[in-house]
């Protein structure tokens, strides 16, 4: 039974930052950044993090999948909320996902999700390998001209692969191209010649090349190289030296996305097993502290999870308010005035015994009458029904909900205003209250779809704790 990828996922949030809105606020100080003033940039919302977007990942590759087969899943970033609280575990509850299942944090290089998806296909199990980053910039920086926000997930293990495992090899050289310390808001970064003659095109050109050896495998016979290396001219010299055809490189997405950390070799091989045909050979690099390799060969069984992850591909949205960027990102403190002073404590003992509530959003639905309800409770809401203790879990997470009333509320404190919420109607049954995310002026009407999302609820800053629950975002063209 061949090893492989079975399904893959990526969320790129909506909202795409231009860059020249960031040249145009700080070029009487750095005019030098003009030349990266070109294109956008993903970025996510103030209520988004790395656990928030690599639950977005996973629920688009398991889209279809029975979730109950997952053995383990893994989270692998450099911007992890929490330091000792397992931040794969809040995903997996996210997800619904067995309590049987073995989770693990991957941090400390930018390559630990594709060392994190070698070790899997390795093991054989089915994983779902997940990788995400939100990292900050400091303002006027390259770095905050070209980071980007993103998550992509990987289901590995063995079946109807749609990507055959073919080989990998591995390096782990301490090159510090860039570094951040523990606590530490920003990176620092090594001089870019040195980065690219010493890390680039001798560790990670040299893998390429050993990995190649290695396999057997021809540079000629690479049908798609994704070599994910955020610097211009750089994929194509290293395809270059190792014999592979210059069309066989793969975008970097730079230009749209941005360099989105742990994440982007993942993100650039779901984007590009997105454009292959069966048949073909996919090669996977990744730089941080060494390097992977990885090669694929695609399968007769691509084309349909293809066809089923392309309505989860949404366009972007222009946006040019780089001061609400700022705001979100914690580096323009506003004053959010005495609304904004609330304690927002969450209790262990309550989100332990309400977990599948808060974090999988599972209602419950009456065996005997069929009536929906969240939260699921021993005593019905629907009065004409006696029945007690006959309510079964119900997800709901994924099913798509309609507007039945709203509210745009600028009273109360929101990190992003007006603050949209209201009474929310599940297809097949249920209701409850939602805030709404995501959502733009106009977007809020009485009968618009929604689906949900899970995001940050507000923040516990007193304790430094973050609180998750579901919100709903509108359904957007071309969506199901």
């Amino acid at each position: 039974m061949d090893v492989g990828i079975l399904s893959y996922g990526l969320y790129v949030p909506r909202r795409r930052l231009q860059r020249s809105s960031i040249y145009k606020t700080n070029r009487w100080y750095a005019p030098g950044l003009g030349g990266l003033a070109k294109g956008e940039k993903a970025i996510s919302n103030w209520d988004e993090d790395s656990v928030t977007m690599a639950v977005e990942a996973g629920r688009y590759c398991m889209d279809g999948i029975d979730r109950g087969l997952v053995e383990s899943i893994s989270l692998a970033s450099t911007t992890l909320p929490f330091a000792d609280r397992s931040n794969a575990g809040i995903v997996k509850e996210a997800l619904n996902l067995s309590d049987n299942v073995m989770t693990a944090d991957r941090t400390g290089s930018l390559r630990a999700g594709t060392s994190s998806l070698m070790h899997a296909l390795q093991n054989g199990a089915m994983a779902l390998c997940l990788a995400a980053d939100r990292r900050k910039s400091k303002v006027a920086s390259t770095e905050e001209m070209n980071y980007g926000d993103a998550s992509a997930a990987v289901l590995a293990g063995s079946g109807e692969v749609i990507a055959k495992y073919l080989g990998g090899y591995s390096k782990t050289v301490d090159f510090v191209d860039h570094y951040r310390e523990t606590g530490a808001d920003f990176d620092y970064a090594w001089e870019a010649r040195f980065v690219r003659d010493e890390g680039y095109q001798k560790i990670l050109g040299s893998a390429i090349g050993a990995a190649l050896d290695k396999l057997g495998i021809s540079a000629a016979a690479v049908d798609h190289a994704v070599i994910s290396v955020p610097v211009r001219g750089v994929p194509q010299k290293l395809a270059a030296v190792a014999g592979i055809a210059p069309e066989a490189v793969a975008d970097s997405h730079m230009a749209t996305v941005g360099d989105t950390g742990v994440s982007h070799p993942m993100l650039m091989l779901a984007m590009t097993l997105q454009n292959a045909k069966p048949g073909e050979k996919v090669l996977l690099a990744s730089f941080g502290q060494g390097a992977d390799v990885m090669v694929f060969e695609t399968t007769q069984h691509l084309p349909a999870v293809n066809q089923r992850q392309a309505h989860f591909i949404q366009p972007g949205l222009s946006d040019t308010n780089y001061s609400r960027y700022l705001f979100h990102r914690g580096l323009l403190d506003i004053d959010k005035g005495m609304r904004a002073e609330l304690d927002e404590k969450q209790p262990g003992t309550s989100l332990a015994r309400d977990r599948k509530t808060v974090l999988g959003l599972i209602g419950g639905k009456c065996s005997e009458s069929g009536i929906v309800q969240f939260p699921k409770t021993d005593l019905p809401v629907n009065t004409l029904s006696r029945a007690t203790g006959t309510f079964e879990d119900y997800p709901l997470a994924d099913r798509v909900a309609k507007v039945l009333s709203y509210t745009a509320d600028r009273l109360a404190y929101s990190p992003d205003p007006p603050s949209y919420y209201g009474m929310i109607d599940f297809n097949g049954g249920g209701r409850m209250v939602a805030e709404f995310a995501d959502i733009e002026e106009g977007e809020a009407e009485v009968g618009r779809e929604m689906r949900m999302v899970f995001r940050i609820k507000a923040f516990d800053t007193l304790r430094g704790f973050r609180k998750y629950f579901w919100k709903a975002i509108p359904v957007q063209r071309g969506e199901s």
